[in-house]
């Protein structure tokens, strides 16, 4: 097996521990993270209702002009102050932090505090 497969295989299974004790609900939602090599998403989702409340990403076409590359750390400070600024938007001021596996550090980590500086508590 490659080495990137046994990566993923690994960041998989995290996720479905995460997953059993993660939800999210109409009052508190999930903000869920996914990150490539090149670019990173995020988006608010209500599971009861399997709703996307609200989403960003590097790729979004507001926010892609403001990011020369994706995949870093500053790419990941602006997706999440525009995340909170939605979900402000939307009356949504409490979230569960759902990691999706990864672990919480560099750009990740980068996201979160941005949207925590943008009004959203986790």
């Amino acid at each position: 097996m490659a080495r990137t497969s046994i990566k993923v295989v690994r960041r998989n299974r995290r996720r479905r521990g995460l997953k059993k004790r993660i939800r999210g609900t109409a009052e508190r939602p999930r903000l869920s993270v996914f990150r490539s090599a090149k670019h990173i998403y995020a988006q608010i989702v209500d599971d009861e209702g399997g709703v996307t409340l609200c989403s960003a990403s590097t790729r979004a076409k507001g926010l892609a002009p403001q990011v020369p590359s994706g995949g870093n750390k500053a790419a990941a400070k602006v997706v999440g102050t525009a995340l909170a600024e939605q979900a402000k938007a939307k009356n949504i001021e409490s979230v569960c932090f759902d990691r999706s596996g990864y672990r919480f550090h560099g750009r990740l980590k980068e996201l979160a505090d941005a949207a925590r500086e943008g009004g959203l508590k986790f």
